[in-house]
């Protein structure tokens, strides 16, 4: 049994009741039509997003559904019901939130082995740098697992221009950052200063060192499958604005 059936009968998940699956598009944007039938937000407003790209995306996850429906597997209505239902009422905190990962930033931590110090400086310093000139929030970084004194600039900085988003692209961010453990990594997506599979690969650096050294643990490489799905759907949700000139 796939885990995502288990999960579907663990938590007894609606089950599949349309046969068809469109697209309208309107003044407030494109729709997802179930058998004719506008999709709803759980606070049961219109399911309406600016892009048609983005519609496409979100009528696939919908599409996707086999006999039941089950959100774990479609991370891109995840995100849009977060950002249509809850994220103008929460906006300081979700940008709060991504700030402080500048705090204990992935980047700012290097590792005391040499080999994979090496590596974790030829992937994350230029990414460093690029945050230090483009989101004027200079980090430091030590080999250390300790929380490190950052300049308090910085932190106000990444604050700032996670507010400065709108709400998609704000629900985008803070949903990718803890998925890679780094706000830098996370705003150098949403810049598109990097792919999903360049910051996927900076992120993943320590465990892909330990994987070639003692070998892979199939749960864990279920797991991080599970979270570059959900990278991917915020890249799609970030790119597919960009792509709209919004």
């Amino acid at each position: 049994m796939s885990m995502s059936k288990a999960k579907a009968e663990n938590r007894e998940l609606p089950k599949r009741f349309y046969k068809e699956v469109s697209l309208q598009p309107g003044e407030g944007g494109w729709s997802v039509l179930l058998d004719g039938r506008p999709v709803k937000t759980p606070a049961k407003r219109a399911l309406q997003v600016p892009s048609e790209t983005l519609a496409r995306a979100l009528a696939a996850e919908w599409s996707a559904q086999e006999t039941v429906i089950d959100p774990f597997t479609m991370p891109i209505t995840r995100i849009l019901h977060v950002a249509l239902d809850r994220i103008e009422a929460v906006r300081d905190g979700a940008a709060e939130e991504v700030a402080k990962f500048g705090r204990t930033d992935l980047l700012s931590h290097r590792a005391d082995e040499l080999g994979l110090a090496a590596r974790q400086a030829e992937l994350w310093d230029p990414y460093l740098d690029w945050a230090k000139t483009a989101l004027d929030a200079p980090l430091n970084a030590a080999a250390t697992v300790l929380a490190l004194e950052q300049p308090e600039r910085s932190i106000e900085a990444l604050k700032a221009r996670a507010l400065a988003q709108d709400d998609l692209r704000l629900t985008a961010l803070v949903s990718v950052t803890p998925i890679l453990g780094s706000a830098i990594l996370a705003f150098a997506l949403l810049e598109g200063e990097a792919d999903a599979e360049a910051v996927w690969t900076a992120a993943r650096v320590d465990d892909a060192y330990q994987t070639e050294r003692w070998g892979e643990d199939s749960e864990a490489a279920l797991a991080a499958a599970n979270r570059k799905r959900d990278l991917i759907a915020c890249e799609t949700v970030m790119r597919a604005l960009d792509e709209a000139g919004l």
